[in-house]
């Protein structure tokens, strides 16, 4: 399994020779500041956390370029089928067997809305187990004590969780969720890209370090293979 950041929310997954992105906020993110070509962007499945244009903003564009199929709540995959787009729908609890691994929409606690206003169903989070190894994407979400259900469901090896606080959880509430969920080896997500976010992060990497976890700071376009 490779992970690679594009900044944010946005990670790409490879698994089993397929790529995977999460909540692609590419073209609009000031971090990158046009760095990445959407249309480079390789994508089989684009897998949404919530409607938010900051996690949805490139679905539409890079979904037409590349054939991908987005996968998200009901309300968020009909909007992007209304638009001709393959989706795969799912809803919090359930679960599907995907050719890369096993996808399960966990619960997050936020809000979830287009850019239009209109309606994108609840917000929810993946647990993916592929090629032996298990990752918990959070999305934006609050601490919940639904975290806790996530290791009766599966034992992961890494999760990807919100950090900057304002809007998700801060530092000191993801550590207490990287203890509810059972992981040591955190990815960091959701800091920096707007002045409500931003972090220090020789803090935010001491804290981890002192609650015996290892917190990731990943650059822009960095890749790491679990």
């Amino acid at each position: 399994m490779k992970i690679t950041f594009y900044g944010h929310n946005s990670f790409a997954l490879e698994i089993k020779g397929k790529h995977i992105l999460i909540d692609p906020f590419i073209s609009g993110s000031p971090l990158l500041h046009g760095k990445i070509n959407i249309l480079d962007v390789k994508a089989d499945y684009i897998l949404l956390t919530h409607a938010h244009q900051d996690h949805s903003l490139d679905a539409e564009a890079i979904a037409k370029n590349t054939g991908a199929v987005i996968v998200s709540n009901f309300e968020i995959a009909t909007h992007y089928e209304n638009k001709g787009i393959t989706v795969h729908p799912m809803n919090l609890g359930g679960s599907w067997n995907f050719d890369f691994g096993k996808v399960k929409y966990v619960i997050a606690h936020h809000t979830s809305s287009f850019a239009d206003g209109s309606y994108g169903g609840q917000p929810g989070g993946f647990v993916i187990e592929g090629e032996h190894k298990n990752i918990y994407i959070a999305g934006d979400t609050a601490l919940t004590m639904d975290m806790k259900l996530i290791p009766l469901y599966t034992k992961l090896d890494i999760a990807i969780l919100p950090i900057g606080d304002n809007f998700t959880m801060g530092i000191d509430d993801a550590i207490i969720a990287s203890q509810f969920i059972e992981c040591d080896k955190i990815i960091g997500c959701h800091y920096d890209t707007f002045g409500y976010i931003v972090i220090d992060h020789e803090e935010a990497k001491r804290k981890f370090y002192n609650a015996n976890k290892d917190l990731m700071l990943l650059e822009l376009t960095e890749s790491i293979e679990l």
